[in-house]
């Protein structure tokens, strides 16, 4: 995210406190797909995941003035995201895991031979993906997905830089010998 971005975020989150509807309403288009990505990542249902994009922005209506600004804004919103999102799965802990809501888009500029690699490759990427630890899976999530810093992945997971950089380590290890026995080989064919 860029600086200016950022320095608008905060703005918004400002005028948020002080009960400005509209600024609400832009921040909430400018971050509600992440939010519910994230969200869809972790809690793998679609209606939960629905769910919880209007949980974490009601927090963010009602918290706004609380913001301190030690992290971005999209960090602060995913770290909530990520509370609602633990919060919702332990109160439904025999629920179904629905890896088809996170089926990527195709590209509409490709031939339908490569659209087919590509499904084929991110479903397979997918089940990769599904088959690493809770942890692992969330660190390249954030880092990836989310483009998040080490040290914002640590805030918003709430441990040290080293374990997230262990676990980022160990995952993108595990995840290579997933794909690669797979038959599926680095970047898009």
């Amino acid at each position: 995210m860029s600086t200016k971005q950022a320095a608008t975020d905060d703005v918004l989150i400002a005028r948020i406190a002080q009960g400005d509807r509209v600024a609400m309403q832009v921040l909430y288009g400018r971050h509600h797909v992440k939010v519910f990505r994230f969200g869809l990542r972790l809690v793998r249902n679609e209606q939960i995941a629905e769910d919880l994009i209007s949980e974490v922005f009601l927090d963010v209506w009602r918290q706004a003035g609380k913001f301190e600004g030690r992290s971005s804004v999209s960090t602060w919103l995913l770290a909530i995201t990520r509370f609602k999102a633990l919060s919702a799965l332990r109160r439904r802990k025999d629920a179904e895991l629905d890896d088809e809501a996170a089926a990527a888009i195709e590209d509409p500029s490709d031939d339908p031979e490569i659209a087919v690699q590509k499904k084929d490759t991110g479903e397979a990427l997918r089940k990769c993906l599904s088959s690493l630890t809770p942890e692992h899976r969330e660190i390249v999530d954030l880092v990836y997905y989310h483009e998040k810093s080490i040290e914002e992945v640590a805030e918003i997971v709430g441990i040290p830089e080293n374990t997230v950089k262990t676990r980022l380590f160990y995952a993108r290890k595990k995840l290579a010998d997933l794909l690669q026995a797979a038959g599926v080989q680095r970047g898009w064919p």
